[in-house]
């Protein structure tokens, strides 16, 4: 809950220029060095979200509420990037901008398959912040908002992102090149998580659903990569008041230097005693959290970055008996979670670009039931990468990584028997990697993964290569391949580590349709897994390799921004087929957060005359399977099919002299029944049987409404 307080905050404070400022008519036309007008164009103020395409003429019009001196960039394939200071003072500018051909922007092919990207300043945008946001159903998380995209798996129950028969922690994610230790909040089973990080903090994401860069590793099935912005546009105050919550925000913007400060407090008593819970509570959710980010241009073409965060969360709720789940406990969480990133960036001379970055988490969970679990852990990373542009056809990036992590587990049983793990584990990793434009039309990078587990004592070297050849103006074929390794999870470590790398090998085709206001994209894919963790279930602590599986089917994409007028909508489908023989498995089997039919449908619109915003989404998933242990085949049970209709609104106007926003969302607008499987008695009852409750949704709904506060 409390990113999305921050998140929802900075959205509304993203708009406020829109709306407070005096208006600015920004028109020209975009041509290339034959003065031929170039169609589709991006022509956009740096550091908004004020912009427009060229049209079919190459002339493009639109308005800004923005003040004072400002870059406008104006982007396009094939060519590069061109910049041009203007000043916004309320009057008509009229430009006329010529742009220059290049190898470097992709007229030429691009490396696509596996990789969703987004960023301002691309034409092959996917979701930017401003789509997560104001994507219905997704509550203003990343994860949930990538969850209407091709690729992945709507499990309702965890709130994470499963890729392509992926288990949530073979997805990573990495925020400027550096691994996130806890991406995601605290929470146990059956309550759903949410993403720690606020989708506003980042200019950039690439969410790659297999084959990505040598540059990660460490993930079996996905990378979520995030680029972090550079200095805050503006200096601005903010204030929101919501129905779970409360929160304060300043940003302070300087020449070459920014600072934001957030403080945030959440309690969802009052909601949850409004709004009817499928869970007991003893004391609903409960946090309060801040965060400082600090900016600094040390040159023109160079940054530092520091960001820090913490908060405190805890709940206390009636959770079912593991003996007899017709029975319940009171079960209380309480959890504690740091986290710092630093990162440096800068082009040195014309060819060389070096990037150095650290960051130190830290996390404590506890757990009391009968029980005790105390779960602690804590990360340090050092990274850097040294890139070197030999000319437009070929550029080469190199780096090396350390870990350092110490993970420590105590769990007291209810005869107060302790029982401690502790893994203290230093691995170490370095790439090379090479993107090679043999022509406009055909490409490939080619690189090479090598890493070193202490706690393993493991060597590992992952080749990894992608192809792609342009078959047309806007379309293209692309192919990857590669190797992915991953240590397996420390929970399945507890009694011996004597065991390797779990691996899994990626083979993908991808055939795309980019226009300026269209994509289409389809993608086929493989993934063989191998050296999977396996163990008896009457013997957990004789684990090995032994664990195979696949991951194999099809996605499909397509965006259109343009047939509806101020509307924008997005259509995903996925086929997976998936087996899994690994863990506790007594066969291979379809592991339980794999359905095999996912579909979304998102559609937003924005009315003028009512400077308000409809979001709407509908998504399905097809049936899930789950282990009923009353009958005699493994994993034969069956969940309900998913189903859910989400909407939200978003009304902009000022009070009291402030502009204001006033949203509200709601998920499951048709209160559809949804239940994610069966919670079984890990002990059967007299007549021998398996009792079992249905694992739902917290709320049949959840409902959101908040006002938003922006003073500059």
């Amino acid at each position: 809950m409390k990113s999305l307080r921050i998140t929802l905050l900075l959205f509304f404070f993203s708009l406020t220029a829109n709306f407070i400022s005096a208006q600015t008519t920004i028109k020209g036309i975009v041509v290339d060095d034959q003065n031929e007008a170039i169609i589709g164009a991006n022509i956009f103020l740096d550091g908004t979200y004020d912009g427009t395409s060229s049209d079919i003429d190459g002339t493009f019009i639109f308005e800004s509420f923005e003040e004072g001196s400002h870059e406008l960039v104006i982007s396009y394939l094939g060519f590069e990037d061109k910049r041009q200071t203007i000043e916004l003072k309320g009057t008509s500018i009229d430009l006329s901008i010529k742009m220059t051909p290049t190898l470097n922007e992709l007229e030429m092919v691009v490396i696509s398959a596996g990789a969703f990207e987004a960023s301002d300043e691309k034409k092959a945008v996917m979701l930017r912040s401003l789509d997560i946001v104001t994507t219905a159903g997704a509550t203003a998380d990343i994860a949930g908002a990538l969850n209407t995209l091709p690729g992945t798996q709507k499990v309702g129950e965890e709130g994470q992102l499963f890729v392509r028969g992926g288990a949530a922690h073979e997805t990573q994610t990495f925020i400027d090149g550096l691994l996130v230790q806890n991406p995601y909040s605290s929470s146990v089973p059956s309550i759903p998580a949410r993403g720690r990080f606020s989708p506003f903090l980042f200019k950039g994401t690439t969410f790659s659903t297999g084959g990505y860069s040598a540059e990660y590793g460490q993930a079996l099935s996905s990378a979520l990569i995030l680029d972090t912005e550079d200095l805050a546009p503006k200096t601005v105050t903010g204030i929101s008041l919501m129905s779970v919550g409360l929160g304060l925000a300043h940003t302070q913007r300087w020449d070459s230097t920014s600072i934001s400060a957030s403080i945030d407090y959440t309690n969802l008593a009052p909601y949850a005693a409004m709004v009817p819970q499928n869970i007991q509570w003893e004391k609903p959710f409960q946090g309060m959290g801040g965060q400082v980010i600090f900016r600094h241009k040390t040159s023109p073409t160079g940054i530092l970055k520091i960001q820090a965060s913490g908060n405190l969360n805890a709940m206390e709720m009636q959770y079912p008996d593991q003996e007899n789940v017709l029975n319940t406990n009171r079960l209380s969480l309480d959890n504690e979670n740091y986290y710092i990133n630093t990162s440096y960036k800068e082009i040195l001379g014309e060819k060389w670009t070096l990037f150095t970055g650290a960051i130190f988490a830290w996390n404590k969970d506890e757990i009391k039931e009968r029980f005790q679990v105390t779960d602690q852990e804590q990360t340090l990373q050092f990274k850097s990468t040294l890139s070197y542009h030999f000319n437009d056809k070929i550029r080469i990036k190199s780096g090396i990584e350390y870990f350092n992590n110490d993970w420590q587990e105590e769990f007291v049983n209810s005869e107060s028997d302790l029982f401690a793990t502790h893994l203290k584990d230093q691995y170490g990793a370095g790439f090379v990697e090479s993107d090679i434009h043999f022509s406009k039309k055909m490409a490939a990078r080619i690189g090479v993964r090598m890493e070193y587990d202490d706690l393993l004592q493991k060597f590992a070297a992952s080749p990894r290569l992608s192809l792609a050849y342009k078959t047309g103006k806007n379309s293209q074929v692309s192919f990857a391949y590669g190797q992915f390794f991953q240590n397996p999870e420390k929970t399945n470590l507890r009694y011996h580590q004597n065991v390797d790398f779990e691996r899994a090998d990626h083979y993908i085709l991808n055939y795309q349709v980019l226009t300026e206001k269209r994509t289409f994209r389809i993608e086929a894919y493989w993934k063989d897994y191998k050296n999977l963790l396996k163990f008896d279930a009457t013997q957990p602590w004789v684990n090995s390799n032994d664990g195979n599986g696949y991951a194999r089917g099809i996605d499909v994409f397509y965006r259109d921004k343009k047939s509806i007028k101020n509307g924008d909508f997005w259509l995903s489908y996925s086929f997976l087929d998936t087996e899994r023989d690994y863990l506790d498995f007594p066969v291979a089997a379809s592991p339980s957060f794999a359905s095999k039919h996912n579909f979304s449908a998102v559609y937003k619109h924005w009315f003028n005359k009512l400077n308000s915003n409809l979001g709407l989404t509908y998504s399905f998933s097809s049936p899930r399977a789950f282990n009923d242990p009353n009958q005699a085949t493994f994993n034969s049970g069956r969940t309900l099919a998913y189903h859910d209709l989400s909407m939200n609104w978003s009304y902009l106007t000022h009070w009291f002299g402030q502009f204001t926003i006033i949203h509200a969302s709601i998920t499951n607008v048709l209160g559809v029944k949804q239940e994610f499987g069966q919670r079984f008695s890990n002990q059967p009852n007299a007549e021998g049987q398996f009792t079992s409750i249905a694992v739902r949704p917290p709320a049949k709904r959840f409902i959101f409404v908040g006002l938003f506060i922006s003073i500059e």
